[in-house]
């Protein structure tokens, strides 16, 4: 799977990823790697299967060893994405393995088209190193068998792995967001269109390819419904990200921030904080020391220091110390996408120093919606 759009071209709604739901596998070449609960599940759920159809213990934990070892190939695939967008300057935030494949979330898309088009190609070339390699393994050793004795749960494990890896080259080279092929795709396009013109018709392609899937499945397998959600989603999440990047891209912070807000002083009581909650519809609070910003209280901390220490509580005690705080000339499309930023409800604008308003997901969304409708051909251009 290519990169997750959320992650490489995020709307400002968008956070860091459910950590409570992850478990954290190590850090390999500079990037964290973490594993979706789900996945121990699916494991639990094969073993089990393999239990209640009478197979042996060693067949249900062949079964799991070559499930984790599709999946090794699957994390090796978004490194491919990773190293490759690594040459051009482009962090890898995390990579994520889900039950349905892996997620490298990139800082950011490339620049360039044909720099997009290496990324995406990147991980069905490290699939396609695999299979030549236990291709030739094979060969040395004679270890070919009739394609006839391979099925997903039978025949010699270094052949259905190759198979499997030919599959993931084919499944994800699917001219369809969020495959790589839907990148390959409008990288392609973005070589005569506008970048946001080619992601919309590579978006169209993969949901048109999208229906025919949910088709398919009503009549084939209903695994591929599953498949066709997937792709239709990922495509309107790919084509709806980076309209917004098309819509605030050349605008400064200070055309999308708040400028009429409250704020608290350190030593407040956390009653003075719901009675401006309840008073108006702000929901977060840069918290000033004469006229400093020294922190920030947002909605989640106020109602977790309530439940357990009441209204009496100090604003000092309950804010976050550790807070992202950008310049009001600072284009709106960096703030937007910086990784810090991402994880505050708020983040305070500053000019000289000094707070002169706030940037909130809010805010954003409505500076976009004047906007599409002040360029309503802006991003088709």
């Amino acid at each position: 799977m290519t990169p997750n759009t959320a992650a490489s071209t995020r709307s400002a709604n968008n956070n860091e990823p459910a950590l409570k739901w992850n478990l954290k596998l190590g850090r390999i070449l500079g990037i964290d790697v973490y594993l979706h609960v789900t996945f121990l599940l699916l494991l639990g759920l094969i073993a089990s299967a393999h239990a209640v159809a009478g197979g042996s213990l060693a067949a249900g934990l062949n079964s799991v060893t070559f499930l984790a070892a599709i999946f090794l190939c699957v994390l090796l695939h978004e490194f491919g994405h990773a190293l490759m967008a690594r040459r051009y300057g482009i962090q890898t935030l995390d990579i994520t393995l889900l039950p349905i494949g892996g997620v490298a979330r990139l800082e950011r898309m490339p620049n360039k088209p044909v720099q997009e088009l290496w990324v995406a190609l990147a991980g069905p070339g490290v699939n396609v190193v695999i299979a030549a390699v236990l291709a030739a393994w094979l060969t040395m050793t004679s270890s070919w068998s009739a394609l006839t004795s391979l099925s997903s749960t039978s025949g010699p494990f270094a052949e259905r792995l190759l198979a499997v890896n030919v599959m993931l080259v084919l499944f994800n080279l699917l001219p369809a967001f969020p495959m790589d092929g839907g990148r390959v795709l409008r990288a392609l396009l973005a070589m005569r269109l506008v970048y946001a013109r080619a992601t919309r018709i590579a978006a169209l392609t993969g949901q048109v390819m999208a229906v025919g899937l949910a088709i398919a499945g009503l009549f084939l397998n209903p695994f591929l419904l599953l498949i066709a959600f997937f792709v239709w989603m990922g495509a309107a999440q790919e084509n709806r990200s980076v309209q917004v990047r098309a819509g605030v891209s050349g605008h400064a912070v200070g055309a999308a921030m708040l400028t009429q807000f409250a704020t608290l002083g350190v030593y407040d009581r956390l009653e003075r904080a719901v009675e401006l909650v309840m008073a108006g519809w702000q929901q977060d609070f840069p918290v000033m020391e004469e006229d400093r910003v020294v922190g920030v209280l947002t909605r989640e901390d106020l109602m977790a220091a309530l439940k357990t220490g009441g209204l009496q509580g100090l604003v000092c005690d309950v804010m976050r110390r550790e807070f992202v705080q950008v310049d009001e000339s600072e284009l709106l499309e960096a703030a937007m996408f910086d990784r810090k930023a991402l994880e505050s409800t708020v983040v305070p604008v500053m000019r000289d120093r000094r707070l002169v308003g706030l940037l909130t997901s809010e805010n954003i969304g409505e500076f976009l919606t004047i906007q599409s409708a002040l360029n309503p051909n802006r991003a088709t251009a």
